[in-house]
Order: C-alpha cells, then sequence, then structure tokens
C-alpha cells in the first residue's frame, strides 16, 4: 500500500499509488504543534502557520500563492493541532511538482515579514473571538481544561487574546528555525505516481537541513481540571461536553476504544442518537468522539439541548455509559460497528486527500503505519469481552468532566446530575 523513504537530513517520504487517479494530494507534517510551546509561548505554533501563508521566496505574497494553486484548479490548506502542523496541497496529477514546490516553500522559507506579523494578530484575535462567540466551540475549549488543565493540552491552540498580543516576532522566527526543519518534516503522497518521482520531487522541494528535535512536557495525570466548567451565554440553545480520561493514540486497545465510541455515539445508528434524537426528542445532533495524544486521549460527548433540558439530557447521556458499562454488547450490534468502521476506512481510502492523511499522519504520530489490510484485520480481532472491559475501565464517576454553555439559569445544580448510574 505505502513505500517509505528517509531523505538523508531531508524528508521522510510516505506515498502511496492509486492507479488512475486524476488527483494528487500531498500533505507535510511539521512538529510544531502547540503541546511543544510554554506557557509564554501560547498561540504561537498556530501564529507561525498564519504567517506561513503570507508570502515566501517564490510567492512573496498571499495572492502570488493561492494562484499558484487556484490557477490550476487545486486546493491547499493548514492546520495547527497539539503535536503537528499539517500542511496539503491538492491539485491535477499533471501538477504535482507544482505542489510540492508549494509545500517546500511554506515550511522551509516562509517569509514572516515583520509588517505581516503584527497585521497578522487582529486576524488571528478575530479568529479567537469567532471561537468564543461560539457555544460549540467554547463549550470544547472548556471541556479541555476541565480534562488536561493548565498543560500544553488543555491550552486553547490560538491561544488568548492576551497571548497573541504580546508574542515576539522573534521568538516566532526562533520557533520556525528550530521547529520546520526539512529533516523534522514528514511528506505524504498518494496518487497516480511512483514512489521515485515522489522522493525527488520531495528531495528538491524541501532541500535539507536537520537540528535537535524539541520535546514536549509529559501529559498530566487525568483528568486535570476542575470537575465542571461553564460558560454564560444568553443562547437559545445549550451546549454540553461531557467525558472521561481514555487511551494515548498507539494503546493496544486503540481498536476496541474506536468501536465502543462507533457504539455510544456516531453516526445515526448510535445508542445516543437512538435515544436522544430518535426516541426522547432531547437534542437535534448528540455524537461522541475521541481524542488521541502521544501518552494521553479521551473521550467525549457533545449535545445541543434546550436550556431548559440540560439536567434531563446529562441524566440520559450518562444513563447509556452506565449501560455500556454494566452490559455486555451484543454480537449483532458489534458486527455492525465494525462494519461501520472498516467500511467508511475503504471508502475515504479511494479518494487521495484522505489517503495521504491516513499514511502521513501514521508516518508522523504513530509507532507504525498500517496498511488497510492491517486495519481491517485488528478491526475483525475485537471481541464483545474487549469492549465491556474498555467501558467498565473508563465509564467510572470519579473520572466525569463536564462543561456546558448556555443560560445562567441553566448552571445551577449541575453537580447533581453528574452521576453514573449505580
Amino acid at each position: 500500500m505505502f513505500e517509505r523513504t528517509a531523505v538523508p537530513d531531508g524528508p521522510r517520504v510516505i506515498s502511496a499509488r492509486l492507479p488512475t487517479a486524476r488527483s494528487v494530494s500531498v500533505a507535510a507534517y511539521v512538529p510544531a504543534g502547540s503541546r511543544l510551546e510554554t506557557p509564554d509561548q501560547a498561540g504561537m505554533a498556530h501564529f507561525l502557520e498564519h504567517l506561513t501563508f503570507k508570502g515566501t521566496a517564490a510567492f512573496p505574497s498571499t495572492r502570488i500563492l493561492s494562484e499558484a494553486v487556484e490557477g490550476v484548479g487545486g486546493s491547499f490548506n493548514a492546520a495547527t493541532d497539539r503535536e503537528a502542523t499539517i500542511y496539503w496541497v491538492r491539485v491535477p496529477r499533471r501538477e504535482t511538482a507544482r505542489a510540492m514546490q508549494v509545500l517546500g516553500e511554506l515550511i522551509c522559507r516562509p517569509a514572516l515579514d515583520p509588517s505581516e506579523i503584527d497585521r497578522e494578530r487582529e486576524v488571528i484575535i478575530e479568529e479567537i473571538r469567532g471561537y468564543l462567540d461560539d457555544p460549540g466551540e467554547y463549550a470544547q475549549i472548556l471541556f479541555q481544561q476541565a480534562m488536561f488543565g493548565s498543560s500544553g493540552l488543555g491550552r486553547e491552540i490560538c491561544g488568548e487574546e492576551s497571548d497573541v498580543r504580546g508574542l515576539p516576532a522573534e521568538g516566532i522566527r526562533e520557533f520556525w528555525s528550530a521547529t520546520y526543519r526539512p529533516g523534522h518534516a514528514v511528506v505524504a503522497v498518494a496518487g497516480d505516481l511512483g514512489h521515485d518521482e515522489a522522493v525527488e520531487l520531495a528531495a528538491g522541494a524541501f532541500g535539507r537541513g536537520n537540528g535537535a528535535a524539541r520535546r514536549f512536557e509529559p501529559a498530566p495525570k487525568l483528568p486535570a481540571g476542575p470537575r465542571i466548567l461553564t460558560g454564560k451565554r444568553d443562547t437559545t440553545q445549550a451546549q454540553i461536553c461531557v467525558g472521561v480520561p481514555a487511551l494515548p493514540r498507539d494503546h493496544p486497545d486503540a481498536w476496541a476504544l474506536a468501536i465502543l465510541n462507533t457504539i455510544l455515539g456516531d453516526g445515526m445508528s448510535s445508542r445516543l442518537f437512538l435515544s436522544l434524537v430518535d426516541r426522547d426528542a432531547l437534542a437535534y445532533d448528540v455524537s461522541s468522539g475521541i481524542v488521541e495524544y502521544a501518552d494521553a486521549g479521551a473521550l467525549q460527548v457533545a449535545a445541543g439541548v434546550d436550556p431548559g433540558r440540560v439536567g434531563r439530557t446529562l441524566d440520559a447521556i450518562l444513563r447509556e455509559l452506565g449501560t455500556l458499562r454494566d452490559e455486555v454488547v451484543g454480537a449483532d450490534e458489534l458486527a455492525k460497528a465494525k462494519a461501520y468502521i472498516s467500511g467508511g476506512l475503504e471508502l475515504r481510502m479511494e479518494e487521495t486527500r484522505h489517503l495521504a492523511s491516513w499514511i502521513g499522519g501514521q508516518e508522523a504520530l504513530h509507532d507504525r503505519v498500517l496498511t488497510l489490510d492491517d486495519a481491517l484485520e485488528a478491526i475483525a480481532r475485537v471481541t464483545v469481552e474487549d469492549v465491556s472491559r474498555i467501558a467498565r475501565s473508563l465509564f467510572q464517576e470519579e473520572l466525569l468532566r463536564l462543561a456546558v454553555v448556555a443560560p445562567a439559569r441553566s448552571l445551577r445544580g449541575l453537580d447533581s446530575h453528574l452521576r453514573l448510574p449505580a
């Protein structure tokens, strides 16, 4: 499914060929996530991601840079996570060299113009304000603080407004110099392209240069923050986020956790959707999800409900967690969850961007790179006993953490509802 080459003092290149695909996707991972920041650097990794798009050596403005990709029908973007920053480009197959050049420029040759740094502060501050004005986003921010505390995993990736205003230009350039080294990058390529060509293009676009890799602080013992965090907003809908510590990224039970999450709240046939939406009409949408880091993780449930039904909704969510903890999942339900995950993986692997993300993310962040068949076999091996064992270990009342964003009247008495069934 894939081939790998480590360019001496250059990027690690991993590629997967999709014969007859008309697009090529290239994803580049750099170890410059927000978790690497010290408290006085909060928001720096995200700020740097913004700045790279303001111009590079070969593409000296945002307009010239965007036209290089969009002018041939392609698309590109980037995202800062807590353990990496990811850049990607998707173009027609004939424009692969252009895609690779753009990524090499963004990562290895950004201008980092001081005047752009000052201007971009205002843009990022507006982004932060937008998140805080969005009740769903705000609830997620509060939940991360409740689960991971004041650690690098609990701080908001963008930082706070005061953080962004105080970031020094020289400090941003030093952060780039230490983390955006060609030898630290992983370049993943998916499309109708041979591996040797992918390696040649990546080596030429990224160049060479290495350095000591920066290390992040270990995750704190979880949960690390307050049991309940609330945000007062005069909204017509309350946003709830409740969860427990879960598993680190490469834990042997990671696939069992994925199946547990599917049964609980992934999709319209999940238990949470069928009970809270279909049966009780408490919410328009409810879902569960997994957050995974190198040495920590969390499972969380999110829902938007009428402010007068926050307590009732919490009771319903925790009742489903208690049922999964206390009752063995049936063989049919397990088989359906496996089919849901397996089928979704197979469908996504037919699209170059998803395939590049799959191989690149594993090469950059995981202990090993799984082929699709490896993953399908691992899913097939999960048993009902595995799922029950994970549920019993995770769903413990003292581990629960809750975030709610709602009108003030709906934030009273939450502690009395944050209880699992006896």
